[in-house]
């Protein structure tokens, strides 16, 4: 089978695979047919993640069919149609028991990382019956693989996490995918303004369509006054930092209101400042998450009732033989204007 391949730190490869094989009888094995690239797969070409070796296809995300199931998997058959989590969970151990799916002692993020994920014509899937989900008569696939991880990524680490309530004033710091996730996401709660801030005026114009009442470009480096402006010197109720640097961490610091939620997304490479000496008096809580894909069931029926078009977030599609371009056109978004990309199988 072909499979995108990780070769160590700024090389990857479109390479031909054996076909993956079951190792448990939890296990299925799925055929592909839809998958996308997250930017924590442009973090692993960049080196960052040191539990993704060389040799490693890459993906946690996607659609496909079953091909095969093991003895144990009850949930699924051969032929169904399923959406793949990002996450991969036994249900059984002390983190699924608290549903914190994501520190699952024997699964997690595994796929794509420790494990072969689902940039390849097939996969296997451990823990077939709590890490798969059947897809609904007349869904709309590509709406789906959105499902896997960006959309329950921005809800439950952003929105969930960052209290977001009826009335709030919400801040949302990067409007990349993850960004836009969580805007969409946000509107579940009618918050009363949600204020975007980026460097990149595209992804502000998108902001604005997917329902941004405000939006700000921090290029400029007065970011902090702009908000602060609008919001009559208060600062935010909620603010989700969707970068993952320490410049964009700090300026969450310094526009939240007193009482407020920092929520963190991004995924951190480096040390960030806390400034407690600004912070201790204020009442803020920080918070931090990986995704746990509880709020997955959720999101099918709100998907299903037209509550939410995740489809918006789509700009490019590829075939599996194109995914070198993909990686090009994902990595280059301020050029492309890209924000998820799909890839088809066949």
């Amino acid at each position: 089978m072909q499979a995108l391949v990780y070769a160590g730190p700024g090389k990857k490869a479109l390479e031909k695979r054996p076909m993956p094989a079951m190792s448990a009888p939890s296990d299925a094995i799925v055929r592909m047919t839809k998958t996308t690239i997250c930017g924590t797969d442009l973090h692993i070409l960049k080196g960052d993640v040191p539990t993704c070796h060389p040799g490693r296809i890459l993906g946690h995300e996607g659609t496909g069919v079953v091909e095969s199931v093991g003895a144990a998997v009850t949930a699924f058959k051969a032929g169904d149609r399923v959406l793949i989590s990002c996450i991969s969970a036994c249900g059984k151990c002390m983190y699924c028991r608290k549903l914190m799916y994501s520190h699952c002692t024997t699964g997690g993020w595994i796929l794509g990382n420790s494990i072969d994920g689902t940039q390849a014509e097939f996969v296997r899937i451990p823990y077939a019956d709590t890490s798969l989900y059947p897809i609904p008569d007349g869904a709309d696939e590509e709406a789906l693989v959105m499902l896997s991880d960006i959309l329950p990524t921005g809800f439950e680490c952003g929105v969930l996490n960052g209290r977001v309530q009826p009335g709030n004033t919400v801040a949302i710091v990067g409007s990349g995918p993850i960004g836009l996730a969580a805007l969409l996401t946000a509107q579940f709660y009618s918050p009363a303004e949600i204020i975007m801030i980026d460097l990149d005026d595209n992804r502000l114009e998108a902001a604005r369509r997917f329902g941004a009442t405000a939006v700000v470009n921090s290029s400029a480096g007065n970011a902090v006054e702009t908000v602060m402006k609008m919001t009559g010197n208060r600062g935010v109720d909620t603010v989700i930092e969707a970068v993952g640097l320490p410049a964009t961490f700090e300026l969450c610091e310094k526009i939240a209101a007193p009482g407020g939620t920092i929520a963190n997304i991004g995924v951190h490479g480096a040390k960030v400042d806390l400034h407690l000496e600004n912070l201790w008096d204020r009442n803020i809580t920080i918070t931090t998450r990986l995704v746990d894909t509880v709020s997955t069931p959720m999101l099918l029926n709100s998907l299903r009732s037209n509550k939410i078009d995740p489809k918006l977030l789509i700009t490019h599609r590829f075939k599996l033989d194109q995914v070198m371009d993909a990686y090009e056109t994902f990595a280059h978004a301020a050029q492309t204007r890209a924000l998820k990309v799909i890839i088809e199988m066949h």
